[in-house]
């Protein structure tokens, strides 16, 4: 048994038929949406080198892009936007982003698997799973659609706002992103709320 399927299927065996895996990308940055994603893989289906996004190199994540997609028995992707962030909150607006991608899974799953340790306004039933990206495959496959798509869009913004290297650190706060802040100030891509806190 793949021990990324070692939750799942313990879910699977008290009865669930319907499951999902959800995770975000995008918390942390200074500019751009937050991506969330929805997935439900196959039960015990493995994917060769199928990982939390994080411990992925870009390369490997737009490999398995493809393969989730192809494979997955149903997903959904989701954005909240700058305005959605800076009206809610980071956190409410995750959640908003969760709520999306869920919505797009069909049959609507009996329970989303949550990665992290906030599930609270999660419209499905819902358990949070820390660490999950790296421990359940539903949502390791899950962390990497919402990496990915969010990359992918960084790379749109990088074209509109070239001045920010966008493509370079896809919106975290790197040492060049704050030096291109001071020198151009913030772009409408950028998180308001999240640059109060710079010098």
């Amino acid at each position: 048994m793949n021990e990324l399927w070692l939750l799942e299927e313990e879910i699977y065996q008290s009865g669930v038929k319907l499951l999902c895996g959800v995770d975000e990308a995008g918390r942390g940055p200074l500019a751009g949406p937050v991506c969330a994603a929805a997935v439900r893989l196959p039960r015990g289906l493995v994917i060769e080198g199928l990982n939390d996004s994080k411990k992925l190199t870009e390369k490997r994540r737009e490999a398995l892009y493809p393969v989730i997609l192809e494979k997955a028995e149903s997903y959904g992707i989701a954005f909240a936007s700058v305005e959605e962030i800076e009206e809610l909150n980071i956190l409410g607006a995750t959640m908003l982003a969760m709520n999306r991608a869920i919505a797009q899974i069909a049959p609507a799953p009996e329970l989303a698997l949550i990665d992290g340790n906030r599930c609270k306004g999660i419209e499905v039933p819902a358990r949070c799973v820390v660490k999950g990206d790296a421990t359940c495959a539903d949502i390791a496959a899950a962390s990497i659609l919402a990496k990915v798509t969010r990359d992918r869009l960084m790379l749109e913004l990088a074209e509109q706002y070239p001045q920010y290297g966008f493509e370079q650190h896809k919106g975290y706060g790197t040492a060049a992103h704050y030096a291109a802040l001071r020198e151009y100030g913030p772009s409408p891509a950028h998180r308001p709320s999240f640059l109060r806190k710079m010098h």
